[in-house]
């Protein structure tokens, strides 16, 4: 039988989602511009309003689709994903759920690996089993300033501060002696404002101001492209036969941005719905919040390239799918299979709905492709929402990787489409 607690957290949650559908517009979805071949859909993305008769050719290889472009996205995805993940796991050491922190700690170091393999990819295997050993370090003084916080130890604290300082020295330097591009003072200071704003998520959670450490951890989310651009630069650089492009073109840029925010999204829902599960009231409302700051994003992003109306539509239609992964979690934690399954269903139906939206404003974005690229959304989503639902800490934390890595398949092919129909914006 759920608690009291539990059921006013969904109660709150419920809520909560009736109030972002509400917040959207307070008119219908603003209908596209008319098309000279069919009528707008009402649902309908508005085409954008380049009236430009001539339309220049489209490079032979998008600077969205080169390689040093795939190298910045790969490593945002990376990077980013060690701060939520290390966020994670201190937030649930912070607040002692053990399974939770032992599942985030293992998720964690699988991410470590996955960096290590990727500068391997790169330098060797050699370079490769320098650098794993060398990154878990810094990883042990976040262990460290998290357990002198919760231990009000000062003295071990402000130790692993000053050992994170100095850590991020000795990286600069070994950086710079595998790539001259890099200079030592350079990735030292970047990686010290990586300390810098992951302390701050740290210490905000040991306060138990979870507004703050939402806050904080999309500040620690959004530096790791400082670096991954940082280091996809330096690395083309050095090898121009193996990474074609430029790391900072415009589509390159479009490419991360989105691998970003989609990954956020996908990782902001999956708290939201943990600390819901958890009947963990601030957390949620604290995440729910953060969530709907990431949709806001997300639609600023689509109109910045297709204008005002075309963000109007978009983030009410976005905040849509949001509030069907709330009916899925509502059904399955007050054990309503009618619910949860017509959640389910509704969401598969959004992702026709969502792939008509984008091909009416862009027709190198077919329907059916995406469509299927949604539809797998929700599924990698619903198998971290079971997991968590079941208790099964390890599952949770795999399901969510999984579903994290899935949003580059989405941001991808979004950033060549735009990239292929703005070839001069994008350049």
């Amino acid at each position: 039988m759920f608690t009291s607690k539990f059921a006013r957290v969904f109660a709150l949650l419920i809520a909560l989602s009736i109030a972002v559908v509400a917040c959207a517009s307070p008119t219908a979805t603003p209908t596209p511009a008319p098309r000279p071949t069919q009528p707008p859909e009402p649902t309908a993305l508005p085409a954008p309003t380049n009236t430009a008769v001539i339309v220049p050719p489209t490079p032979s290889v998008l600077s969205s689709a080169t390689k040093a472009a795939g190298l910045r996205a790969a490593l945002d995805r990376l990077l980013s994903e060690h701060v939520v993940l290390a966020s994670s796991a201190t937030g649930a050491a912070l607040a002692g759920r053990a399974k939770d922190f032992e599942a985030a700690a293992a998720a964690l170091d699988a991410n470590s690996v996955d960096i290590s393999k990727a500068i391997g990819s790169v330098y060797g295997d050699a370079a490769e089993k320098a650098f794993l050993p060398l990154w878990r370090k810094h990883i042990g003084f976040i262990v460290d300033y998290t357990t002198g916080l919760a231990a009000k130890d000062k003295t071990k604290s402000e130790k692993a501060v000053n050992d994170l300082l100095a850590y991020a020295d000795d990286f600069g330097a070994f950086l710079n002696s595998a790539n001259p591009n890099l200079p030592k003072a350079a990735v030292s200071d970047l990686v010290k404002t990586h300390i810098v704003t992951l302390k701050d998520v740290i210490d905000a959670q040991a306060a138990g101001d979870y507004t703050k450490a939402y806050t904080a951890t999309r500040k620690a989310f959004a530096h790791m492209d400082l670096i991954a651009n940082a280091f996809a630069g330096a690395i083309a650089k050095q090898f121009p036969d193996k990474f074609d492009g430029n790391a900072d073109a415009g589509g390159s840029k479009l490419r991360s941005a989105l691998t970003l925010t989609l990954s956020e999204h996908s990782f902001l829902v999956t708290v939201a719905t943990a600390a819901a599960f958890g009947a963990r009231d601030a957390d949620f409302k604290a995440a729910a919040e953060s969530l709907d700051g990431n949709s806001i994003d997300l639609s600023k992003a689509i109109g910045s390239v297709y204008g005002d109306a075309a963000e109007k539509a978009f983030l009410p239609l976005w905040r849509k799918h949001i509030g069907f992964v709330v009916d899925y979690t509502a059904g399955l934690a007050i054990k309503d299979k009618n619910k949860s399954d017509k959640a389910v269903s509704d969401l598969l139906a959004y992702a026709d709905d969502f792939g008509a939206f984008l091909n009416s404003a862009n027709p190198n974005l077919p329907k059916a492709a995406v469509s299927d690229l949604v539809k797998t959304h929700i599924v990698t989503l619903k198998d971290v929402i079971d997991a968590q639902a079941a208790g099964d800490y390890g599952k949770a934390y795999t399901a969510l990787r999984k579903a994290y890595a899935h949003m580059a398949a989405i941001a991808d092919p979004l950033s060549d489409a735009i990239a292929k129909q703005f070839p001069d914006k994008f350049k």
